[in-house]
């Protein structure tokens, strides 16, 4: 047999594989391709509602990621364009399963960007999202500003479930790529009582500071001491606790209120304890919200709050190892509040949160003397709902919780001017 004839009989024994191979890389190179239209699923007028450079750096981060995926697409088409034998296009074919892999780790950060986008559509749903931007923004500002780093882009976005959380800039995504875009998710049960925002916010500030580290180890130093294994639990669910500083350092009891009603549950459910979850155990959580709010305003609704808890969640109901280990704690909850909000830190340039967020500001009686000086302005008037929309969140949460009766209105004055705040944001970016 010739050498062409053996070229031609092993082509024929491995063209079946070939023609599979091809068919492969054909449809996951032209999926590849066809990414440049996922992004058109968000409307111009849902882009238009985000800050114009938030859209610019998101826009810029998905170019990029559709990029180094047709790259890829175009060096395996080289690879099986060279392959000679059974096992170069048996190669090949593990190449293309690779790139199928890459494409769906793609595509789902692309769908997740542009689903978070497409929530903006709606006109009153997009002037509520560039208000939570705004207020999102103020709440990071506030702490970086002092300590002269520079806040991330940032995008808000609604969904449904019961908790927010947040997607920090530089996180690792999908695709294996950094986030160059803060995407902060907010419930649409909760977006009238933004303060879990905050909270998330407080993650992020902690990602460009290094808080979590450096309050652990306030937490180890400061309940030195305390009944064993103590310290080092409170240290596991540092991030939490610090979040929910922050939150509560710029929307006081609101974010007090707001927490208690997301983490509450039956039976068992607020006792519930996992080994190295860095939440922390849901009764104890908000035993420690109502501490905070106990350590810098004295008695007040609070109280009131944390005697309904206690009557709607006895102690004697928890599991025995779990209620071991809140009697354990619950001592040492002033402290951990001393250390989170009132201990000199190095992430803050040895400052402590209170020198960079003051509760004070948000205490009830200085919302209260807000409200009044403002009377009905507050709710009203551009100027006091573009510098005070963090206050008025807090005030407006703090009337929710003292006066339930009047929830509806109260949430409705909220909703108003949270549009009339994303409206404002939209002709400023025009």
């Amino acid at each position: 047999m010739t050498a062409s004839v053996a070229q031609i009989t092993a082509d024929r024994a491995f063209a079946p594989l070939r023609r599979q191979v091809l068919r492969q890389l054909t449809h996951w190179e032209g999926a590849a391709e066809r990414l440049d239209d996922f992004e058109a699923n968000a409307s111009a007028a849902a882009w238009a509602r985000l800050e114009r450079y938030v859209g610019v750096t998101l826009r810029g981060e998905l170019k990029e990621v559709r990029d180094r995926l047709k790259l890829e697409a175009a060096a395996v088409r080289a690879t099986f364009a060279a392959a000679r034998n059974r096992a170069e296009l048996e190669r090949v074919a593990d190449q293309v399963l690779t790139l199928r892999d890459r494409y769906l780790q793609c595509e789902a950060l692309v769908d997740f960007y542009v689903d978070a986008v497409q929530s903006r559509a709606n006109p009153e749903v997009g002037a509520q999202l560039r208000a939570c931007d705004v207020m999102a923004e103020r709440a990071i500002m506030t702490a970086l500003e002092p300590l002269r780093l520079q806040p991330p882009p940032l995008m808000t976005y609604f969904k449904p479930g019961v908790g927010a959380s947040v997607m920090r800039i530089n996180t690792r995504l999908w695709d294996g790529s950094r986030s160059c875009v803060a995407a902060i998710k907010i419930t649409w049960h909760n977006r009238l009582r933004p303060t879990a925002l905050i909270h998330e916010c407080g993650h992020q500030v902690a990602g460009l500071t290094g808080w979590n580290e450096a309050f652990a180890r306030a937490l180890l130093s400061r309940l030195a001491g305390s009944p064993a294994g103590v310290a080092e639990q409170m240290a596991i669910w540092a991030s939490e606790i610090a979040a929910d500083s922050f939150a509560f350092a710029h929307a006081g009891y609101a974010a007090v209120a707001a927490l208690s009603d997301v983490v509450s549950g039956r039976g068992v459910q607020v006792f519930r304890y996992i080994p190295e979850d860095v939440h922390p155990i849901a009764y104890l959580r908000v035993l420690l919200a109502v501490e905070m709010c106990r350590r810098f305003y004295g008695m007040g609704p609070w109280d009131e709050l944390e005697a309904a808890w206690r009557e709607l969640h006895p102690l004697a109901s928890a599991p025995a190892m779990v209620a071991g280990m809140i009697r354990a704690m619950i001592p040492a909850l002033p402290r951990v509040v001393e250390a989170a909000l009132l201990t000199p830190l190095p992430c803050f340039a040895g400052k402590r949160l209170v020198d960079l967020v003051d509760p004070q500001r948000v205490s009830p009686g200085a919302l209260r003397l807000m409200q009044r000086d403002a009377g009905a302005a507050a709710f009203n008037s551009s100027h006091w709902i573009w510098t005070e929309c963090l206050r008025l969140t807090a005030l407006s949460g703090l009337r929710y919780a003292i006066e339930p009766e009047a929830g509806r209105e109260i949430l409705k004055q909220q909703e108003d001017w949270m549009i009339k705040l994303g409206n404002m944001t939209a002709l400023q970016a025009a």
